[in-house]
């Protein structure tokens, strides 16, 4: 009995200590407990850290304040030339012509904001009337990743052609500038990635967003890999004697992959500078165009003599002489009574081996906590189908000032 007493008392007392010592152990746990920002800067430690391990620092430098803050103004140029040749095998005539449309220079200011190699960016247009465009870039020592999206419609176009017959050009290449009866609309996406196989002594984010800092001279080889989409549209009827002379296509949609391998090099001439040049040729691996039809009432048949056709009925589809086109030289004042289209089946085409290009230049220059920097980039891009082809040319030229944080 004695014994129990005594083990019921130690109890008590051992339970009493333990809840006067909770307090004091609560506030020392909670000490010892890293806060938030102690937890981030860890994090960011270790990002640090890790990104120094992978670059060669004789001749990479990576900054030790990972934020930046950069103030850019931009311009972005597109020319679009969409070409197609007629044939009239009655008269054995020919025709090649090119529609070329070049809107304004888009021009913009923004900023970009971001840690290392990855961040976000606004900008705002300064140019009216030159369409939507859209970027995002990430870079890292072994990778880069571009995408950009422009959306735009004109009017202005210029036209040429040249006509044959029997072979041989007959008469001067006809050439001049107009507007469209209706807007052309003009889209395109594309979307970049590569990869740079000497990332430890070369650094593609030094001349174009000052990532890090190139100290020595150093070049690589890059596999690179691109999607590129775009549509051609000039489906108001209004612009219908185009639409003729172009097999009746009003749309054209492509998807194209490339693969290429280039070769990019950073020359050093003096410390924080650096001069960049890289160019990638690639080669379309698949390409897919689909052509958007009408058919209608006219086409280009040789002029008759007597214009005997009557009316058009729809119903039917053939005018009140039995024929199902009537010329579109014998064209009047009553077309648009008697003018009719309607869609037919697309045209899905698929080939290979389109060759493309991708050049690119970069100047920077660092100092202190402060860079500026001045960056241009060229791509053509160009598919056909049948009698059609369509060339994309599109650059943009960008200059930059930023701080590190």
């Amino acid at each position: 009995m004695v014994k129990a007493k005594w083990l019921i008392c130690l109890l008590f007392s051992l339970n009493a200590a333990a809840q006067e010592q909770e307090p004091t152990d609560s506030v020392s746990t909670q000490e010892n407990r890293p806060n938030l920002m102690t937890q981030l800067h860890q994090v960011q430690e270790y990002l640090d850290t890790k990104a120094k391990k992978k670059v060669d620092p004789h001749y990479i430098e990576v900054p030790e304040k990972p934020w930046r803050v950069v103030l850019r103004y931009k311009e972005n140029a597109v020319d679009v030339d969409y070409s197609q040749s007629v044939d009239i095998p009655v008269t054995n005539e020919h025709t090649d012509w090119n529609l070329s449309f070049e809107p304004p220079v888009a021009s913009s200011i923004g900023f970009w904001v971001g840690y290392r190699g990855t961040g976000f960016s606004y900008s705002k247009s300064l140019t009216k009337n030159a369409g939507r465009y859209y970027s995002i870039s990430s870079t890292g020592a072994k990778y880069g990743f571009n995408f950009r999206l422009r959306r735009f419609n004109t009017q202005d176009a210029k036209f040429s052609s040249t006509d044959y017959e029997n072979g041989q050009t007959t008469g001067e290449p006809y050439d001049t500038t107009f507007s469209m009866p209706s807007p052309v609309w003009i889209r395109s996406v594309y979307i970049n990635g590569y990869y740079v196989f000497n990332g430890r002594r070369y650094s593609q984010a030094a001349a174009y967003n000052q990532a890090v800092i190139q100290r020595r001279s150093a070049g690589s080889f890059l596999l690179g890999a691109t999607w590129y989409q775009s549509s051609f549209d000039y489906a108001d009827i209004q612009n219908v004697v185009f639409m003729i002379i172009g097999h009746g296509i009003y749309r054209a949609k492509v998807h194209q992959a490339n693969l290429g391998i280039g070769y990019g090099y950073n020359w050093v001439p003096l410390r924080g500078l650096v001069v960049n040049v890289m160019a990638m040729p690639t080669i379309g691996v698949y390409n897919r165009v689909k052509a958007y039809k009408y058919e209608t009432n006219y086409d280009l048949s040789p002029e008759e003599p007597v214009d005997d056709y009557g009316n058009w009925n729809p119903e039917t589809k053939t005018w009140g002489n039995g024929k199902t086109h009537k010329p579109l030289l014998m064209v009047r004042e009553d077309m648009d009574n008697q003018f009719d289209y309607w869609d037919v089946e697309p045209e899905v085409n698929y080939s290979m081996f389109r060759l493309n290009l991708d050049l690119r230049i970069g100047i920077a220059y660092n100092w202190s906590n402060y860079f500026i920097g001045a960056q241009a980039q060229y791509n053509n891009f160009h598919y056909k189908s049948d009698n059609c082809k369509v060339n994309i040319y599109d650059a943009y030229a960008r200059v930059s000032f930023g701080v590190r944080l």
